[in-house]
This record gives C-alpha cells, structure tokens and sequence, in this order.
C-alpha cells in the first residue's frame, strides 16, 4: 500500500500505469478542490498544464506532456480517489503542506504492532480476506 504525497505525481504516475490505483490508501495533496466540480476541474488541469495549457505560476507543469484527450482518464483517476475518500486536502482545513522531491510513501504494518492490538488485528484479519478475494497478491504479505 502506498500513500502519496503529491495528487499531480501520483494521479500521473497511475495514469502512465506505474502505480495500481489499488495500492493507494490516500493522497495527501496540496490542493483544496473538488474533481466533481467541472470548473474546479478544469482550473486543476490547466493549472498542471495538462493539454498542453499554460499552466499556473502556482503550480509545476506535471501534466504538461499529455495532450487534451487525455484529459478524462486524469479526472477519472482523480474521481475515483476522491469519491472513495482517497484524498485527504488540508488546506481545506487552514493547513498549507509543503512539496518534497519523493511523494510515495510505502505503507507497512509490523506484526508486533497486530499482536498487541487486538482492534488492529481485526482489521488486519479483514484486510487480508478482502484482498484475498481480490485476487492481489501484492497485499497479502505475512513478513509484515
């Protein structure tokens, strides 16, 4: 699992395919928008200079080397994440993070940590039945 800390690098990166969008636990990005919005959206990928707009003096140019079709699978991607709660936004509650050269973060769960928390073992437990079912091994792994 993996959490990000960038929305333009990491909503790029699933979209070139180098990370699964399953593998995202959160994003916590910088922005403070709504991908539902059309008009929140569409400030966002210009801002990122996605079809190859001018982008914002504000924000880097991440999504400049897409062209203009490629716009949608961007929202998509952004869609999906937000509407399943996978973007945490602090500015939308006076916070102001910064930018850091790396923006994923892998995620591990140490097994003394779930042997001592009998609520996390629960959680743990159910975890690994829900990522069985789904048929990714990369979840499952018992040297945690």
């Amino acid at each position: 699992m993996k959490i990000g800390l960038s929305l333009s690098r990491c909503v790029r990166d699933i979209f070139d395919g180098k990370v699964d969008i399953s593998d995202v636990l959160l994003i916590i990005a910088r922005t403070d928008f709504d991908p539902n919005n059309d008009k929140q959206w569409k400030s966002i990928w210009e801002g990122y200079g996605g079809g190859q707009t001018m982008g914002s003096p504000w924000s880097m140019p991440e999504w400049a080397d897409y062209p203009a079709e490629d716009e949608e699978k961007f929202r998509e991607i952004a869609l999906e994440l937000y509407n399943t709660g996978r973007i945490h936004q602090p500015r939308q509650f006076g916070g102001s993070p910064q930018r850091f050269p790396y923006f994923w973060l892998e995620v591990l769960l140490p097994n003394d940590e779930i042997k001592k928390n009998p609520a996390i073992k629960k959680a743990w437990e159910q975890f690994q039945i829900i990522s069985g079912l789904s048929n990714n091994p990369k979840l499952v792994n018992d040297n945690f």
